[in-house]
């Protein structure tokens, strides 16, 4: 029995044997687990010898993965199939090659352990039964970043460290997402809205939550900006709020009449990080319609999930949340008109590229598509079971619902 093997398993008995006992707090059963993944997720520990960052992920994944990530720059990436691909390791396979890609990890001497063991976490710390909000958005999330970060206007101004921080950011921007929206949380008087003062609940919890994994693995201690590294982390994590969509979007455009954004200036290059985080987090609508149906297909799979949750418990019922009085179609089309198409118009002007014409291209071919699906109220089966579009009075209160930013998207788990 190998040294990892034999450790894991006297980790998991002592802390088995204890917790029947009653004699082990829970605070130090989640440490002696951390210990375990730490050790799962260590290439020194496990008796492999480290490799430079061009081989370390090929033993991990087969060839076909591998090809698919020569082409991780395009607008047509399935992040799907990558995803079963490398067995459901997308989002850690993904963002290693693009640090790896962008030089990031020589230039800032990351440590390949630390490294492996951030990502490992950070994957894990997604929870995987969302049907939206999961580590696969993230990937795609963060790949959708990369093809922004290669965009002419970017490529030409941003530093190595703006791109660490795009990456990271889009990585981590929904970190341990506990499968519900703000004002659930809210209502329900959960800990985290007490926490964060009821104020960016969410994103100020995907931020700390990717803070304490940065503190644990330690992956940029040996930088003299970690303490930077962290506040500007939280700015653009904080910044995909859709609840302060107007703020950011106001601003920006402001900057676009004006002309007056300078890409040398260190303020304003965050700010269009700010913004490229912000589009890339919700570009599901943008995508072809093969991926974007599937995305589309999820995150109302999400809120149904939580109208149930809210029927169960006898709430009120959050707005687009009632599978009765709600369809796919229906929130997608009010999503794309209020929220979206205003974003990436701006994004558009901004970049003024052959990629931003392609998004809102497939984006008018998308609302389209639902659209055609509304207005001959046809039968759309999804996850979570078949809806009969409706029409009229819903629409309109979809339309002063994304204009108010009611709705926080977002997932759900610990309210079964």
């Amino acid at each position: 029995m190998s040294f990892l093997v034999c450790v894991c398993v006297c980790v998991c008995l002592c802390t088995a044997r204890a917790e029947s006992a009653g004699t082990i707090p829970a605070r130090r059963i989640r440490r002696l687990f951390s210990f375990q993944r730490h050790l799962l997720s260590s290439r020194l520990l496990r008796g492999a010898p480290q490799l430079n960052p061009l081989h370390i992920l090929d033993e991990d994944y087969c060839g076909q993965a591998k090809c698919m990530l020569e082409k991780v720059g395009s607008w047509n990436f399935d992040i799907f199939l990558f995803d079963r691909l490398t067995n459901g390791n997308s989002l850690v396979f993904l963002t290693f090659n693009l640090l790896n890609q962008y030089g990031l990890i020589e230039l800032f001497q990351l440590d390949m352990v630390k490294l492996r063991r951030f990502l490992v976490l950070v994957q894990e710390d997604y929870h995987n039964q969302n049907p939206y909000h999961n580590a696969v958005h993230a990937a795609d999330v963060t790949q959708a970043m990369h093809c922004y970060l290669k965009e002419p206007k970017l490529a030409e101004s941003l530093t190595s460290f703006d791109i660490l921080l795009g990456l990271l950011a889009a990585a981590t921007h929904d970190l341990d997402h506990p499968g519900v929206n703000q004002p659930f949380l809210i209502k329900t008087n959960h800990y985290l809205a007490a926490l964060y003062r009821n104020t960016s609940v969410l994103e100020n919890h995907h931020w700390r939550s990717a803070v304490g994994l940065l503190r644990e693995t330690e992956l940029f201690s040996n930088l003299p900006a970690e303490d930077s590294i962290e506040r500007q982390l939280g700015s653009l994590i904080l910044a995909t709020d859709i609840s302060r969509q107007n703020e950011y979007l106001s601003r920006f455009r402001t900057h676009l009449d004006e002309n007056d954004l300078s890409l040398g200036n260190a303020s304003h290059r965050h700010f269009v990080l700010q913004m490229a985080l912000k589009c890339a987090d919700i570009c599901n609508p943008c995508r072809p319609w093969e991926l974007s149906k599937q995305w589309s297909e999820k995150v109302t799979e999400e809120f149904f999930h939580q109208g149930d949750i809210e029927k169960k418990h006898k709430l009120e019922i959050s707005p687009l949340c009632d599978s009765e009085a709600n369809t796919i179609a229906s929130v997608q089309i009010g999503f794309m008109t209020y929220v979206v198409e205003p974003l990436f118009a701006e994004w558009a002007r901004f970049s003024d590229t052959r990629l931003s014409q392609t998004m809102l291209g497939h984006l008018g071919l998308n609302k389209a598509s639902w659209s055609a699906m509304d207005c001959h109220h046809i039968h759309y089966r999804s996850g979570s079971g078949e809806r009969t579009c409706v029409s009229g009075p819903l629409r309109l209160m979809l339309q002063h619902l994304w204009a108010q930013h009611v709705l926080v998207l977002c997932p759900l788990d610990d309210w079964e």
